[in-house]
């Protein structure tokens, strides 16, 4: 007789287990060859000088579209762009549900729109401590504080256990703008003795960092402080879409008698949703750009995008001094109400560097608490176990270091099963917890332009060769007997030119054609592939003894 397939509740993280950004998993449950799988978060990272000419960063979804039959729904967290940015390149080829809350869903809506983006994806809402049914999964959202509106844990349900993904999150006593984590409801959680096991998956972001993370709530207080005291002009930038940083600081501007000019596309559209959900009520009309000028010194509150050092945002152009309604002035304070994500440091300490040369006080976090996380420390960690009792932690949500420190963190604190995984690994988490590395293909997609490619397909690799070695072009003609008739055309690009060497690459390159040419009977120059082979390892020969370096070479021998 045969043994019953039996039902299992399983977890595949795509992306954002191993790295920071680019989160999306998948939960199955069923027999092994029968499951079915729902799908949660679907993010990007961004491009960094290493991957030149690529914007964003998404998990390969390659094991999903081989499952697509049994793909039931993708379930948004919240709406920061490692946890949503990649739906609307991705999705639409599932033509399956998205839930997302009203804040998430119009995050979305507006993206759509902003980039001319034709294709649709269907969107449910859904609302916190309100349970619904997809295939075998009961899944409820749960309120949790973070730093943008609207953040959800999730709290999935099935006949063999149960799962609480916590996304993002973090125990703010006092947010603002949005209502602290839902305390209560996890306790239930942990004292549900009836209910089946209970499996946490979470973020790991500060399992390096001790205490608990400070509170939005004194983070306005310091803002408020700050601009009360300004003499002159105050601009402020922030994460866009930290709506409880944006009403402190607009609360803090009316009480110091300031008014808002907000500049920056971002800042202006999420702001416009918050409005619409009725998340600002009580705070005044921001005012456009336009109307900056118009505004005594000691009258206004900048409010503007770059906080990440985009070239293009609002603060960089006004550092730059190329900002068409904006200028600041020597006594004028700008305020860094934000962290540097990790590999934009440089852009970040470039414009302010720009703005102290221009006499602009720079205040950072180094000055004092004007940003906080929205992640959990380990205190926070700890009393999370304590509430939810869970029998097997996953740490998730971040780098190498992160995920060790956390499952350290779960095991010295008494969680029974901890598991210490990757992205592409299959963890079985009921019944008997278990993990399989490398048990399903995952990987990375680019988003070049406009083009949807694997790393393999990008062509960075060649660009990277471009970065460092330029480029030498050589184009000649010969006839069957070998005279050339046309050329050499050269042309040499990323390769230094200095006037002053007794001899440049350029003559280098000329001298290295002309030796080859003599060199090579006039009867033999007639074998095109002969030819450009002898060209090409004497130019990149000859040039690497003149510069140091081999450049990248390409000729072309055209037989006529």
């Amino acid at each position: 007789m045969k043994k019953p397939l039996t039902d299992e509740l399983v977890f595949v993280p795509l992306g954002g287990v191993g790295e920071i950004g680019m989160n999306m998993g998948a939960y199955g449950f069923g027999p092994a060859n029968r499951r079915k799988w729902i799908v949660v978060d679907c993010g990007v990272s961004f491009g960094g000088p290493d991957l030149p000419g690529i914007e964003l960063i998404m998990a390969n979804p390659e094991f999903l579209e081989e499952n697509a039959d049994d793909v039931l729904a993708l379930i948004l967290t919240h709406s920061h762009e490692d946890h949503y940015g990649a739906v609307l390149d991705l999705w639409p080829g599932f033509e399956k549900p998205v839930y997302a809350t009203a804040f998430t869903a119009a995050m979305l809506a507006a993206k759509r729109a902003a980039d001319a983006i034709v294709d649709e994806v269907p969107v449910r809402l859904m609302q916190t401590g309100k349970p619904f049914e997809v295939g075998p999964f009961t899944i409820e959202p749960i309120n949790v504080a973070h730093s943008i509106p609207e953040s959800c844990a999730l709290l999935i349900t099935t006949p063999v256990g149960r799962v609480l993904h916590t996304g993002d999150w973090k125990l703010d006593p006092s947010p603002v703008g949005s209502p602290p984590t839902d305390i209560e409801r996890l306790k239930r959680i942990g004292a549900d003795e009836g209910a089946p096991p209970l499996a946490l998956i979470c973020d790991s972001t500060n399992a390096l960092k001790d205490g608990e993370s400070p509170s939005e709530s004194i983070v306005g207080d310091t803002l408020a402080a700050l601009i009360a005291a300004a003499p002159y002009r105050v601009a402020l930038t922030t994460f866009a879409s930290n709506v409880g940083r944006v009403i402190s600081i607009a609360r803090a501007a009316e009480k110091a008698g300031r008014q808002v000019v907000v500049s920056g596309r971002a800042l202006h559209r999420i702001t416009g949703i918050a409005r619409e959900l009725g998340m600002m009520e009580g705070i005044a009309p921001f005012l456009d750009q336009d109307m900056y000028k118009s505004l005594p010194r000691d009258k206004v509150v900048l409010l503007c995008t770059g906080s990440q050092g985009e070239a293009r945002a609002a603060i960089a152009r006004i550092a730059r001094g190329e900002h068409p309604a904006i200028d600041l002035n020597a006594g004028d304070q700008v305020i860094f109400s934000s962290w540097a994500i990790p590999g934009n440091e440089r852009e970040v300490i470039d414009i302010q560097n720009r703005l102290i040369d221009r006499g602009v006080d720079v205040i950072t976090q180094a000055d004092g608490l004007v940003h906080t996380t929205g992640h959990p420390r380990r205190e926070e960690l700890k009393r999370l176990y304590d509430w939810v009792k869970p029998t097997v932690l996953v740490p998730v949500h971040g780098e190498a270091a992160h995920l060790q420190a956390h499952a350290k963190l779960g095991r010295d604190h008494g969680v029974p099963n901890v598991l210490e995984i990757r992205n592409g690994d299959l963890v079985r988490l009921f019944p008997e917890p278990m993990s399989f590395p490398g048990e399903v293909r995952s990987g990375e997609l680019y988003l070049d332009g406009l083009v949807l490619c694997t790393p393999e397909e990008s062509g960075v690799k060649g660009r990277r060769r471009l970065s460092f070695g330029g480029h030498i072009v050589v184009s000649l003609a010969v006839t069957g007997n070998g005279q050339v008739v046309s050329g050499p055309e050269v042309v040499i690009e990323g390769l230094p030119e200095v006037e002053d060497d007794d001899e440049t690459i350029g003559e280098v390159v000329d001298k290295t054609i002309k030796g080859v040419l003599r060199s090579v009977p006039a009867k033999r120059r007639g074998d095109v592939e002969m030819l450009n082979s002898a060209l090409h390892r004497a130019i990149r020969a000859e040039v690497n003894s003149f510069w140091g370096r081999k450049p990248n070479v390409t000729v072309f021998v055209h037989r006529v």
